[in-house]
């Protein structure tokens, strides 16, 4: 058995060049609240990432960066609710937004030990039958309706440890249906980048695909880019110990590819809800066993005397629940490279880092997908696309992943500089 070259991650690509110069919509109008944030571990007491927190009675929503820390921007229509915090393997906690107001303080969850017997895993003996059933189901468990989703798309690259450009937007996702094979659509609302060139060497990094990278994480809408019925056979399935998401036990199926599959497959694992048979979260990694065909799995341009390893590259989907039915909610995707030139001594590793988390939705009853003009294609490198940084409100009411303390002082930087040149 084989995998298909190019089968995996083709829209996910890297082009590289040498220097050739120096270097939405929803509640967008309505008055808001920000509230601020970090959520922790209640019995460590460290910082806890991808955590979901959802507005009660609302699809606002946002999720935990990498240092546990959110912000989240709440219309006044909505101030007195109550917000929810849930991460898989952790109690679901309450709490009312009057209590976070004016105070960045820390939400602790509490860690949920799962008895076997909450989860009936004898219902399914085989784990690649329920896998199957998962994807059999999808069109049960998801709105057969159009959605508008405004998200939060940020991409960064990482030179060792030292953050070099940023690229950050607000876009309007037209989610279609899981009952037809139409492609999402794609318009951007709002961005800024920055780029420290200096940095970058001789040579430049850029993500190709954009937002796409993340919302074809959407393993159950583009299953032909993890396993669909002819190649879940490639693969291995186990059960491992059940968890939790919000409050309700999940079955964890772990999947790699077989020994006897060449290409470049995955390993990783499925949560799956109990109850609904819904896919809850998946994480996985590519499994690299050839680096010359993995390397052509994502460089789409380089000049002829750079060498490129892929590393790693890692990839997360997390979906949300509401009224029974689930959605896409949040994608990352994260691949390192080893980049050398031929005849030098010395090689640099980067890690280029896209992330996209949908903080509204609704129902797209008008059915429109945003003019042609408008809207991303899958191929777009979105840092051409933009241009500078602005002020520090220029997102206004729009919710978006609180960056990490690296960044901001790369930001900070960026701002400094900035009013040097305008002096």
């Amino acid at each position: 058995m084989k995998l298909e070259k190019n089968r995996t991650f083709k829209f996910f690509g890297i082009v590289l060049t040498f220097f050739l110069c120096t270097a939405v919509s929803l509640h967008a109008q309505e008055a808001f609240t920000v509230y601020q944030g970090k959520v922790v571990n209640k019995v460590t007491n460290d910082p806890l990432v991808f955590v979901n927190l959802v507005i009660q009675d609302s699809n606002i929503s946002t999720v935990t960066n990498t240092e546990g820390a959110f912000t989240l921007k709440v219309p006044e229509s909505n101030k007195g609710t109550v917000l929810i915090i849930s991460l898989l393997g952790y109690e679901q906690s309450e709490v009312t937004l009057s209590n976070l107001e004016g105070v960045q303080g820390k939400i602790r969850l509490t860690p949920r030990v799962i008895e076997l017997s909450e989860v009936n895993v004898m219902a399914f003996t085989n784990p690649k039958t329920l896998v199957r059933k998962v994807f059999e189901d999808k069109i049960k468990n998801s709105t057969d309706e159009l959605l508008l989703m405004t998200a939060f798309y940020r991409e960064t690259i990482k030179k060792r440890n030292r953050n070099v450009s940023l690229t950050e937007a607000v876009v309007n996702v037209y989610k279609q249906p899981y009952t037809n094979k139409t492609k999402d659509i794609i318009a951007l609302h709002k961005a800024r980048k920055s780029t420290d060139y200096k940095r970058l060497d001789t040579v430049a990094l850029k993500l190709q695909g954009g937002p796409f990278s993340t919302l074809y994480l959407d393993v159950l809408k583009y299953p032909e880019y993890i396993f669909d019925d002819e190649t879940i056979d490639y693969y291995d399935f186990f059960f491992e110990s059940p968890t939790t998401v919000n409050d309700k036990p999940v079955y964890v199926v772990r999947f790699k590819q077989k020994d006897v599959v060449v290409g470049s497959g995955y390993l990783g694992k499925l949560y799956i809800d109990a109850e609904s048979l819904a896919l809850a979260s998946a994480t996985y990694a590519l499994n690299i066993v050839d680096i010359k065909e993995a390397s052509e799995l994502f460089v789409r341009k380089k000049p002829s005397n750079i060498r490129v390893e892929p590393l790693k590259a890692v990839y997360r989907v997390d979906y949300r629940e509401r009224n029974g039915k689930w959605y896409y909610g949040y994608g990352s995707v994260q691949v390192s490279f080893k980049i050398s030139r031929k005849r030098k001594l010395f090689n640099s590793i980067y890690t280029l880092s896209s992330e996209m988390a949908v903080t509204d939705w609704e129902i797209n009853s008008s059915g429109f997908m945003a003019m042609p003009v408008d809207r991303l294609k899958p191929t777009v490198i979105i840092a051409d696309a933009v241009t500078g940084f602005s002020d520090p409100d220029f997102w206004g009411p729009y919710n978006v992943i609180e960056p990490e303390k690296s960044i901001e002082s790369a930001i900070d930087k960026i701002k400094r500089k900035i009013r040097r040149a305008n002096r």
